[in-house]
């Protein structure tokens, strides 16, 4: 399923003929976590802290495949559980999540597939209160000039892979996000002129693709 989420996510940068049609299921990958001094504690708090402080987010982004493919757009956030990724023209592609299924579907063709929300990496992020220490392991941890990058594998996933939160210590304000998959593949999201707060059409998180009569999610 994380293989299938990851080249669907990733298919969000190029115009596509085909969507994967047959879901590849991976066995979860252990990584190792690390011990954290107290200053890198208190990063990860800081970090947990900022994801926490705010119901409604809306940001421009640009998305980099592990090929390095480039798209932009904007991604709205409303906890709980909501999420848009809307791809700037001529990215037909859309991504939404309703809180409970995420959405990927080709919105020219209406081709697309659906994952529990709760089983990729983005739960995390639109979560209305986590808790990084007591739902993830720490994989990884670098700090530098300000920037902080920790490597979490979210423990209540069976799937592979985990994010990268990479954090602007300085202006207090998550600067993207790195999905790595059992494979190694990276889709980075990079983050800018986020505001928080507001409001947004319920509408926008409500995402629907095209099925065979009778089979349902």
């Amino acid at each position: 399923m994380m293989t299938k989420f990851f080249k669907l996510l990733s298919s969000a940068l190029v115009m596509i003929g085909l969507m994967v049609s047959s879901p590849i299921l991976m066995a979860a990958q252990k990584y190792p976590s690390v011990s954290l001094s107290a200053d890198q504690k208190r990063s990860l708090q800081k970090i947990n802290a900022f994801m926490n402080s705010y119901q409604s987010l809306k940001s421009d982004f640009t998305q980099i495949s592990s090929k390095g493919q480039t798209a932009q757009g904007t991604l709205l956030i409303s906890k709980p559980g909501k999420l848009r990724f809307e791809y700037a023209p001529p990215n037909p592609m859309l991504i939404v999540s309703d809180g409970k299924w995420l959405t990927i579907k080709n919105r020219v063709k209406e081709k697309g597939d659906q994952f529990p929300l709760s089983a990729t990496p983005l739960r995390l992020v639109v979560s209305p209160q986590v808790d990084l220490a007591a739902e993830t392991d720490v994989i990884g941890f670098e700090s530098k000039d300000g920037i902080t990058s920790i490597s979490l594998a979210d423990r209540k996933s069976s799937l592979g892979g985990y994010i990268v939160l990479v954090f602007d210590e300085q202006r207090n304000q998550l600067q993207q996000w790195i999905i790595v998959d059992g494979k190694d593949r990276r889709t980075t999201v990079q983050l800018a002129n986020i505001e928080t707060g507001g409001r947004f059409d319920p509408k926008l998180f409500i995402g629907k693709i095209d099925r065979p009569e009778g089979k349902q999610n």
